[in-house]
């Protein structure tokens, strides 16, 4: 199993400039792994690799978002 990396870069949706996300909680659990970052213009940028609907549930409402088994 390959390793999710701990940054990737965007483009901000709101000022087109670089904006990094950091990995967040690393577990053992490879259904997902979430994302967050700021922009300098203050944009959050949320992201999220891993299974199609635990990513589609996390981008949906990532502030309040819990995974479980």
């Amino acid at each position: 199993m390959l390793k999710a990396p701990r940054s990737l870069t965007f483009k901000c949706t709101k000022c087109a400039k670089a904006v990094q996300v950091r990995l967040q909680k690393v577990s053992a659990c490879s259904h997902i792994q979430p994302y967050f970052g700021v922009c300098q213009c203050g944009e959050v940028k949320h992201h999220a690799i891993g299974q199609k609907d635990a990513v589609e549930s996390y981008l949906a409402a990532p502030e309040g978002w819990t995974h479980h088994h």
